[in-house]
C-alpha cells in the first residue's frame, strides 16, 4: 500500500506511545487530546520535531492540549521485558504502511487507534505486538486476532 519505512509515520506513533505511557493514557485516548489536526501536523513536520528531544516534543504537545493524567498503565502491567516505545511506534507505523495509502495515512492513523487493535497491540502481556507485520494487518483487516 503505502511507501515503506515511512519516518514521519514512524516518529508520529513512536511520540503518541511515548505521551500514552507519560500521561498513563489509552493510545486512543492520547489520538482524541491531540485531535486530528494536530495528529497531521505531527506527521507533516516530524523531520523537525525529531530534531528535539522526544521528551521536549511530548511536554509540549501534553501542555498544548492540555492533557491530564490517566489510570492506564500497560508499562506497570507488564510482566515481561517492557518493549520501547520506539518498537511500539514501528508496530503501529508497519499496521498503518500497510493498510492505508499515502494520501490516507493520517486517516490510517485516526481509524487504527480507534480500533480494537490498539488494545491488542497495548497487551504487552500478550505476544501480539511482536507478531509479524503481515499478521497484524491481517488481523486487523478481519477485525479479529486470526
Amino acid at each position: 500500500m503505502g511507501t515503506k519505512n515511512n519516518n514521519d509515520l514512524f516518529y508520529t506513533c513512536s511520540l503518541i506511545e511515548y505521551i500514552g505511557r507519560q500521561m498513563k493514557r489509552t493510545r486512543k485516548e492520547v489520538v482524541d487530546c491531540l485531535t486530528k489536526e494536530r495528529i497531521q501536523r505531527i506527521y507533516e513536520f516530524a523531520d523537525v520535531f525529531h530534531c528535539e528531544p522526544i521528551e521536549k516534543v511530548a511536554d509540549e504537545f501534553i501542555q498544548e492540549c492540555h492533557m491530564n493524567s490517566g489510570t492506564f498503565d500497560n508499562v506497570q502491567a507488564c510482566r515481561y521485558k517492557i518493549p520501547d516505545y520506539w518498537d511500539i511506534g514501528e508496530v503501529y507505523e508497519r499496521l498503518i504502511e500497510d493498510c492505508y495509502d499515502d494520501h490516507k495515512i493520517v486517516d490510517g492513523i485516526w481509524e487504527v487507534y480507534h480500533s480494537w487493535i490498539d488494545a491488542q497491540i497495548s497487551n504487552y502481556n500478550s505476544d501480539f505486538y511482536y507478531q509479524p507485520r503481515d499478521y497484524i494487518a491481517a488481523c486487523y483487516e478481519e477485525g479479529v486476532v486470526l
